[in-house]
């Protein structure tokens, strides 16, 4: 890359890494979406913009998505702990079967086309910010399914596809969370610590699917660009428990709305990338 491009522009892609891990972070905290949801189409547009190619430029999007949100799940989730915002319980019986969903998530990147990804990213993104976006959130039912297959398919569902699609587990368990009446603020907590259930074996997948693969980014670990993830986490570390502050003391309606409308948009983009 430092052959092809000038420093200052170097620079300036550093800064926006940058720029873009503290966003996320502040989001995964505040909103209990997941980082990853920004990350994914910010680093799927920039790796098309600096030539990386469309076979790999999704997985390696994903990849590095989910190797941030390791230290800024584990941030958020500390600080929601201290808050006693996260569900012993639920936690323990639903963690498992989130680790095995996203260690298969990962191990399934190798035989997913990037277009798939793309197409699975822009489909549930599209789902998640329409649901943002309703005035009323819909309620399924009033206590969590009780059901041996329900209560196993649930958080395995969270887990797959919240691998490959990038993400921590706040954007997919936390409206699965509150259709079932469970309490809002518990529901971003739990999340939080999902994200780090969710990543590591996700990441490790990613990491072995892609071991060898060519055209990759430079100083890349399987699927995983080292470079961007590092400086992606260098912010979203510290600004993930000022998004949890934050949620603790407002109600965040109308930052909720004007995110719905960016993840619908860039839901739309990929959508049309994917299907172009």
């Amino acid at each position: 890359m430092s052959d092809t491009y000038s420093m200052s522009l170097l620079v300036a892609l550093g800064l926006g890494l940058v720029a873009t891990g503290a966003v996320a972070g502040v989001l995964a905290g505040l909103l209990g979406v997941g980082g990853g949801i920004v990350i994914v189409p910010v680093l799927f547009w920039l790796f098309g913009w600096l030539g990386v190619p469309e076979a790999v430029a999704m997985h390696v999007a994903v990849a590095t998505s989910l190797a941030t949100i390791i230290p800024t799940s584990i941030s958020s989730a500390r600080s929601h702990h201290r808050k006693g915002a996260i569900d012993a319980d639920l936690l323990k019986s639903w963690a498992p079967l989130i680790f095995v969903g996203a260690l298969a998530g990962g191990l399934l990147s190798k035989v997913i086309a990037s277009s798939g990804l793309t197409l699975i990213f822009g489909v549930i993104a599209l789902l998640v910010s329409i649901n943002m976006a309703l005035p009323k959130k819909i309620v399924l039912g009033d206590d969590l399914p009780q059901g041996p297959v329900a209560r196993g398919l649930v958080p395995g569902f969270i887990g797959v596809f919240s691998a490959l699609m990038g993400i921590g587990g706040g954007t997919l368990s936390v409206p699965t969370l509150t259709a079932f009446s469970f309490p809002v603020h518990r529901a971003v907590g739990t999340a939080a610590a999902f994200g780090l259930v969710i990543a590591v074996p996700a990441a490790l997948g990613f990491v072995w699917s892609g071991w060898g693969v060519p055209l990759r980014p430079p100083y890349s670990l399987g699927y995983v660009s080292v470079p961007a993830a590092v400086l992606i986490f260098s912010a979203s570390v510290f600004t993930a428990p000022v998004g949890s502050r934050i949620a603790h003391s407002l109600n965040p309606a109308r930052l909720k709305l004007a995110f719905a409308a960016f993840l619908f948009l860039s839901a739309l983009k990929m959508l049309w990338s994917a299907l172009g």
